[in-house]
């Protein structure tokens, strides 16, 4: 017994380094759960710190970074994936900032974290300069192809085809060394054009939901983008924009769910917040456009419990395009507040979306029809009947022929061509 007191006194604990060091308990844990401090013993939940241990440099200052920048590629990324925010490394709603600040240690990953942050936030600025940070220095293979991402992201709340075009670039020039790392460049680049619905170039393995050529980490995102190839080819087969032998309708939209919810209970047991509430949303999608909308308030209901803690508007106002009415009422009902934060987003996002969707086209996107008209136009080219259109939405024959009316003369199409204009 004697023996291991006096073992215990080559060690401090973490509230006195933290405060030798002048930094934060907390702080000093996530240096102690990262392995930033050698010679650390658990003990329960105790962190013991050799006496001897020195304060490990913060990856945030200027000698930190000039030190990083002279390594080989940076500092590799704690997960080999171009989306830090939908691994593990976020696993508790509520703890985006705490996580931004335990990866102080290695700045290429806060910086990268910090600007998926961001743009779930809305922030669309604070992301445009990170990426350009990013891509402008000697950054790492995962490093660069998720600042390529992101900045297609900021492209869209823009409407910037030249921004968009110069992010495809960047993807393409990553510095990939193997097969692996171009398996998951053509995934990105591909990922980047489903976000204006393009599904052609995803690669064949991927259509099939074989995800084998990339590494683990990678997998809660790429089941995200997976999960949005399902919807935007459901969409397209039944505006009849994709045609798939013997599907027709809403018949591919409609089976989608049993894809999707064991895709949602893998999200909870990998425990990554960011990736559940990206599924959610577009299982929430698929039910309202397959007309369940009891499924998709329950989604709806559980992502915005995830997002909200840390206020993840933009996140939300992406699926406000499809959502419509349904995530308003929800929104309405849970904090009208939060409601009118998201809406202003929308409506960036929308405006932005439109423009960019419209020239990559080569067509005009309408940005000025009501949600309802929206959705009216929607299911019109779905090729539902009027009645089946006032029944799903609840209402009257001479609102949805009035409905249809407007959105024709705001369009300038027919009602056969409304898919082009969505």
């Amino acid at each position: 017994m004697h023996g291991i007191e006096e073992q215990l006194k080559a060690y401090r604990k973490i509230e006195e380094c933290a405060q030798n060091w002048g930094i934060s308990v907390r702080r000093v844990q996530a240096l102690c759960a990262n392995g930033k401090i050698p010679g650390v013993m658990r003990v329960g939940r105790d962190w013991l710190i050799p006496k001897t241990a020195e304060k490990p440099m913060d990856g945030r200052t200027k000698a930190a970074r000039q030190g990083v920048a002279n390594t080989d590629r940076n500092m590799p990324l704690p997960r080999k994936t171009p989306f830090l925010y939908m691994t593990d490394l976020y696993c508790v709603p509520g703890t985006a900032d705490a996580c931004v600040e335990a990866l102080a240690d290695n700045h290429e990953a806060q910086v990268l974290f910090e600007a998926e942050v961001a743009y779930s936030r809305g922030e669309i600025d604070k992301v445009y300069a990170s990426a350009n940070y990013l891509l402008t220095r000697c950054s790492g293979f995962y490093a660069v192809l998720s600042a390529g991402m992101l900045l297609a992201l900021c492209a869209i709340w823009r409407g910037d085809l030249t921004m968009w075009r110069r992010a495809k670039v960047h993807i393409a020039e990553a510095p990939g060394r193997d097969d692996k790392d171009r398996d998951i460049m053509s995934l990105c680049l591909a990922a980047v054009d489903s976000m204006l619905y393009d599904v052609t170039s995803f690669p064949d393995w991927f259509k099939i939901g074989c995800f084998e050529p990339l590494h683990r980490d990678s997998l809660p995102a790429v089941k995200v983008y997976y999960a949005k190839y399902l919807y935007a080819a459901g969409y397209a087969v039944a505006t009849k924009q994709m045609d798939l032998h013997g599907v027709t309708g809403l018949s591919l939209m409609n089976v989608l769910p049993f894809t999707m919810e064991p895709m949602i209970s893998q999200a909870m047991a990998d425990r990554s917040v960011v990736a559940e509430i990206y599924l959610r949303m577009t299982c929430a999608a698929i039910y309202r456009t397959g007309g369940d909308d009891a499924q998709a308030i329950r989604h709806i209901d559980r992502a915005l419990k995830l997002a909200l803690p840390d206020r993840l508007y933009g996140l939300i106002a992406e699926y406000s395009r499809v959502l419509g009415s349904l995530l308003d009422e929800r929104l309405m009902e849970l904090d009208p507040a939060v409601h009118r934060e998201v809406k202003w987003r929308y409506k960036l996002y929308n405006e932005g979306w439109s423009k960019l969707s419209g020239s990559v086209r080569g067509k005009n996107l309408i940005t000025t029809l009501s949600q309802r008209e929206r959705e009216v136009a929607k299911l019109a080219a779905f090729g539902m009947q009027n009645s089946d259109i006032a029944h799903k939405l609840h209402m009257s024959l001479s609102g949805v022929k009035q409905a249809i009316r407007i959105v024709s003369e705001k369009s300038g199409v027919s009602r056969d061509e409304f898919a082009a204009i969505l």
